[in-house]
Formats: structure tokens, C-alpha cells, sequence
């Protein structure tokens, strides 16, 4: 078995698509493009910030420097289900991921009691820090349905596509099931193209000629934007 992956540098360019540009693409990307290891799956996150949204109100900023912190899990899982810690950094335009993977009662146990796992990698270390320089806690839960794919020449080239994307601010815990408000409209789809360099000529004539376009889109941030803004802390607001 493949060893699981825990750090990813790359790119990831955005795309908002309709039905029919979503079934021309996919259709156009057999016998390049494979289901990888996640295949299609339902993907559940709680994102932590402060309690005024400090991180995500800098970050629809644009800044050259952002960071996030996200628990992640595949489906509703267990307390002894696997599920990972993602510390998310973006530095001009480049993404850094580090991924740690525990079960859901280390998670908890580690992000809201402070509780340290008995092995203590390089990467919960940086997740300790920003724990320690934020003191984040669980505000948001969003989740949706995936497709990931990877190139069959290279499998460093991944391409998702999420539909039915949905949220709730309400019982943040990732074992009490998939529900919340819709934020995409029907038959739409976001696709995201992850790649650690240049995107192959390839794709993007398909793209051209399918008239799909990049656009910016944050699923925490239009998120906070259309629906968080006006819970936000004013008085912390002033003080941060």
C-alpha cells in the first residue's frame, strides 16, 4: 500500500462549471485522467479560526500570506475513525499543505483539551504553534460531494470536482452526520486543478475550447461572506 501522503506543494487554480461543461470536460479527460485513492466520496470539514474570524477575514483579503486550520474526514466518522489535521498555507500564489492523520478522538482530544498525541511529529508541531498564536476554535462545518482524479502519465496532477456543497455553524462535530445549507446552485460544479508547475497544454486547449474559465473561490470564505458576517464578534473586531 501506498504510504499516505502528508505534504503537498502546488498550485490550485479554481473553476465554477456548469452540467453540460462538467459531462464535455469529463468526457474529454478519458484515457488521461483516473479516479485516484479518494475516488468519489463525501468530504467533511470543521474549520477553526478566532472567535471575530481573524483568519478568514484576512484572507478574502488577498494577502501575499494566509494560513488555515481545518479538521478533515471522509464520510461521518467514528471516534476511532481516521481523520486528518490540515494546516493550510498559501504564499504568492503556492500552496503548502501539512497533513496530520489520528482518529477523531486524538483530533478532538489534541484541538479543543490541548491534549498532545504520544507521537509528536514535525507537522503537529506547526499545528501546536498556530494553535498557541491563535487559540482557534471550531466555527464552521462545511462539507461536499467529490470526484478526485489523477493523471495516468502523472499522477502528481489531480483534478476535483465538488457539488452539493453545504454548511451549518451549529453541533460542530464530524461524527453527527452530512447536513446543512446548500451554497451552490443547482447543476453547478467546482472544479479545482492541482499541480506543482506548469498545467499541461493539453488541458488547458480543453478548457479553452469548453469556455471554462478560472475563478476565485473559497468555500470558508463565501461561506463567511454570504452567510458568517453578521455573527462576527464586533467587539473583538475592534480589540484585534
Amino acid at each position: 500500500m501506498a504510504q499516505l501522503q502528508e505534504i503537498f506543494e502546488r498550485y490550485e487554480k479554481k473553476y465554477l462549471m456548469d452540467e453540460q461543461q462538467y459531462r464535455a470536460l469529463t468526457e474529454l479527460l478519458q484515457g488521461k485522467m483516473v479516479l485516484n485513492e479518494f475516488g468519489i466520496s463525501t468530504i467533511c470539514n470543521i474549520y477553526f479560526d478566532t472567535p471575530d474570524y481573524r483568519l478568514i477575514r484576512a484572507s478574502i483579503e488577498k494577502p501575499v500570506y494566509k494560513e488555515k486550520l481545518r479538521l478533515r474526514s471522509y464520510g461521518a466518522p467514528k471516534m476511532e475513525d481516521k481523520v486528518f489535521i490540515e494546516l493550510k498555507k498559501k504564499y504568492k500564489g503556492i500552496v503548502y499543505k501539512r497533513r496530520a492523520p489520528m482518529t477523531l478522538q486524538e483530533a478532538e482530544q489534541f484541538l479543543l483539551q490541548r491534549e498532545k498525541p504520544h507521537k509528536f511529529s514535525q507537522i503537529l508541531k506547526e499545528i501546536d504553534w498556530f494553535l498557541n498564536f491563535y487559540h482557534p476554535i471550531p466555527k464552521v462545518y462545511i462539507a461536499y460531494d467529490r470526484i478526485a482524479m489523477c493523471s495516468i502519465e502523472n499522477a502528481d496532477l489531480r483534478i476535483t470536482f465538488d457539488t452539493n456543497i453545504r454548511w451549518h455553524e451549529s453541533i460542530l462535530d464530524l461524527s453527527m452526520g452530512v447536513w446543512g445549507n446548500t451554497m451552490l446552485g443547482n447543476g453547478q460544479y467546482l472544479m479545482e486543478i492541482k499541480i506543482p508547475g506548469a498545467m499541461p497544454l493539453w488541458l488547458s486547449r480543453m478548457l479553452t475550447d469548453l469556455k471554462i474559465f478560472p475563478t476565485s473561490y473559497s468555500k470558508y470564505g463565501n461561506c463567511y461572506k454570504n452567510y458568517l458576517i453578521n455573527s462576527v464578534d464586533l467587539e473583538g473586531v475592534r480589540s484585534a
